[in-house]
């Protein structure tokens, strides 16, 4: 069976041998409705009447086919674009599987890039034909999720395994791997096929157990175990010694030993190609120490007087909203550089990113226009932020846009760090753990004070060390002195 990728591309090449009327009038960036088709196409296309859908659909020339979707149309749902620069995700769930009945704006699957996560949400009502990702499988932009049959019409008269109906997808150079791919009898996806290549398996001997015999990643690993080539964690060998007259037993795991491969997923690879730009940048780090203990005692103050549970006072906003108070004195540390233009950007807006360190990685939202809002609302955003990053949920406006980042180390039991630049941003802030440790007053006695190390990174295209060194010293002293603090206020 020879299958077409009905396009405006392939229209126009088909002109050369008859004659074709059509009308294309524009839905979406991405879409493009064919409203009408007459006259005939060249010998090797089928004949086409009464056809309107969308341009990214697949139509066989074979006759059974085109019965099992008469009355309704075969969709694909492909992976859009899901934000500047992004051009692929990891698909994490689903929230369908093949043959449920879906309405439009409902949730289909939930995937991963390197900024955020996202729900995909189908704009189509019927029923789910085709899925062609497993969870964990890299999809690019552009690729089919899945396919709807729309107007709830089945397709059962398409036998997929039939030789017949699964001949080579010409797609006139594109992207092969938007279609399941069928050969021999099998059906599996493309990432299916790639692991039993990895293992050197043969597909079309493994017995699939999915959906229509649909050969899953379970049954290539529980194959390639069968072969020997993959060991169980749970396969134990006892090996007993003999020394003498004592012997001993050693419980001993076959797959204790062996190398463990982890892919680099969502925020992970973000970190790593964030990381490896930093180290391209010529940075400087500067290292002062601050007293906390004017802070301890505002924020047991805020503590007593809190009659809102929900919220909890902590160090963070008030050195969020005192370092906004700091930057508008040094813009400098609120720009970014532009390497195309040879340009230092002044950010308007002090958009302060709090580095969190989450199970799925290391993620950096940013609370936005931090100079317009209170220490109260700080705290409540910063919750906010952080829930949604504890469960994965933050969107892609929460981890753009930020102007300066600020890493708490001290949270988790750091002293001192030398954290990398979050590129484009000028400056990081790195805050160890407060210890409390003696020092001296003014006339010379021992006192014990709250101190933390406070690390400034800085991009040194940008900023120089004494331009730093001041800004740090107008930090501290709001923060040593509270009370300076309230005459910043607005």
């Amino acid at each position: 069976m020879a299958w077409r990728r009905l396009s405006r591309l392939n229209l126009f090449r088909a002109t050369s041998s008859s004659s074709i009327n059509y009308l294309f009038s524009s839905t979406s960036p991405e879409v493009t409705r064919l409203s009408s088709l007459s006259a005939s196409l060249s010998p090797q296309f089928p004949k086409l009447t009464g056809f309107s859908g969308y341009s990214r659909r697949w139509y066989s020339s074979n006759p059974g086919y085109a019965e099992a979707v008469t009355g309704g149309e075969l969709v694909e749902v492909p992976l859009a674009q899901t934000g500047e620069g992004i051009a692929e995700c990891e698909l994490l769930k689903w929230f369908v599987q093949e043959g449920d009945e879906v309405q439009e704006f409902e949730r289909l699957c939930e995937v991963q890039s390197d900024k955020a996560t996202i729900e995909i949400t189908s704009r189509f009502k019927g029923k789910i034909h085709q899925i062609n990702f497993t969870p964990g499988d890299i999809v690019k932009v552009g690729e089919t999720l899945l396919k709807i049959l729309t107007d709830g019409h089945e397709s059962n008269s398409l036998d997929r395994t039939s030789p017949v109906n699964t001949g080579t997808i010409d797609t006139d150079g594109e992207n092969q791997s938007e279609m399941p791919s069928v050969s021999g009898g099998v059906l599996a996806t493309p990432a299916v096929r790639s692991l039993a290549k990895q293992y050197g398996l043969d597909i079309n001997q493994i017995r699939g157990t999915g959906k229509e015999g649909r050969v899953l990643k379970e049954d290539v690993l529980n194959y390639a175990i069968s072969k020997g080539l993959i060991c169980t964690p749970d396969t134990d060998k006892v090996e007993t010694f003999n020394e003498g007259s004592e012997s001993r037993s050693s419980f001993v795991s076959t797959s204790a030993y062996q190398d463990t491969t982890i892919p680099l997923r969502g925020f992970h690879r973000a970190m790593v190609k964030s990381m490896t730009l930093a180290a391209r940048v010529p940075h400087f780090h500067y290292l002062e120490e601050i007293n906390f203990s004017a802070l301890v005692e505002l924020k047991e103050a805020f503590k007593k007087e809190n009659k809102d549970q929900s919220i909890k006072h902590t160090f963070l906003p008030f050195l969020i909203k005192s370092l906004s108070t700091a930057l508008t004195k040094f813009p400098l540390l609120n720009s970014s550089l532009s390497e195309e233009t040879n340009e230092v950007i002044l950010k308007g807006c002090h958009n302060i990113g709090v580095a969190m360190a989450t199970d799925y990685g290391l993620v950096v939202p940013n609370i936005k226009m931090v100079q317009s809002l209170s220490i109260l609302e700080i705290t409540k955003e910063l919750s906010r932020l952080h829930e949604l990053a504890t469960h994965n949920k933050l969107n892609t406006e929460d981890v753009t846009g930020g102007t300066i980042t600020l890493s708490n180390i001290g949270s988790i039991g750091g002293k001192f760090g030398s954290p990398l630049l979050n590129l484009p941003e000028v400056g990081i802030i790195a805050l160890g753990r407060i210890q409390k440790l003696p020092r001296f007053d003014e006339n010379g006695n021992i006192y014990p004070a709250s101190v933390t190390n406070v690390t400034i990174g800085a991009d040194h295209r940008v900023v120089d060390g004494a331009t730093v060194a001041r800004f740090c010293n107008e930090w501290k002293n709001l923060i040593e002195k509270p009370q300076l603090f309230l005459l910043h206020m607005r």
